[in-house]
């Protein structure tokens, strides 16, 4: 293959990569400004969207509505998340702030499993949970984070996604990236087998190089959570 075709394939690579990330603005300390400058990154890099706490959907919708009629660049996405980051929310506090999202003009909701009911074992609660979060947002893309470093084994892992599953979710999210362990590429090749085609995958937390992002989506993601999107596709401009 001649230097033309290798740009040509790299581009083609860049854009895949860049099309499946969803920005993240989620730490404690973000504020409006941190928001604004995803945004305007989003619509440079043609990621998917930006991923917000929820005190900032409003404004994440009129900046990205904004942004991408500016630059006549592809809608970008709002994500927000639900009973972030612990999943300990009581089921109607979850639905309000699905609600209250879904209001403000948030596209995709990822929320995140009841953790304690998990642990408990009480995967019917859990499916219920996530269930009445759906049921209540029709309309919305529902991403579940299962949260893959606190279930113990491969069984649970199973029973996690299948609860899912059952309750209608569009994607299954390795983890929220406050928990011990992120994504990994053995999370998603098992996650994988487990959905086949009944739903995406969205790999997150800890994803900061080309490489584990490329991995990642080999393994089996089609989304990628990460605050470092810009270093990520950058650093093409180096191969």
């Amino acid at each position: 293959m001649g230097i033309y075709g290798v740009k040509k394939t790299m581009e083609k690579q860049k854009r895949i990569i860049a099309s499946a990330i969803e920005q993240s603005v989620l730490k404690p300390t973000a504020m409006r400004a941190d928001v604004l400058k995803a945004c305007r990154e989003a619509a440079t890099y043609g990621f998917h969207g930006v991923c917000v706490n929820p005190i900032h959907i409003s404004m994440a919708r009129e900046a990205a509505d904004s942004i991408s009629k500016e630059t006549e660049s592809t809608a970008i996405k709002v994500i927000t998340v639900i009973a972030f980051p612990l999943g300990s929310s009581s089921s109607s506090s979850k639905v309000y702030e699905a609600m209250r999202a879904a209001q403000d003009g948030a596209d995709e909701l990822d929320i995140v499993m009841a953790i304690p009911l998990a642990m408990e074992g009480d995967w019917q609660a859990v499916e219920k949970d996530i269930s009445d979060v759906i049921t209540a947002t029709p309309g919305l893309v529902h991403k579940v984070i299962i949260e893959t470093a606190y279930l113990k084994n491969a069984i649970e892992t199973e029973q996690a996604a299948g609860a899912a599953l059952r309750a209608g979710a569009a994607f299954i999210k390795t983890s929220s990236g406050y928990a011990p362990k992120g994504a990994t590429v053995e999370d998603v090749l098992f996650l994988k087998q487990i959905t086949g085609d009944r739903a995406g995958i969205k790999a997150a937390g800890g994803i900061r190089t080309l490489e584990s992002a490329a991995g990642l989506l080999r393994a089996g993601a089609s989304r990628l959570g990460t605050s470092a999107g810009v270093q990520i596709i950058e650093s093409f401009s180096s191969r």
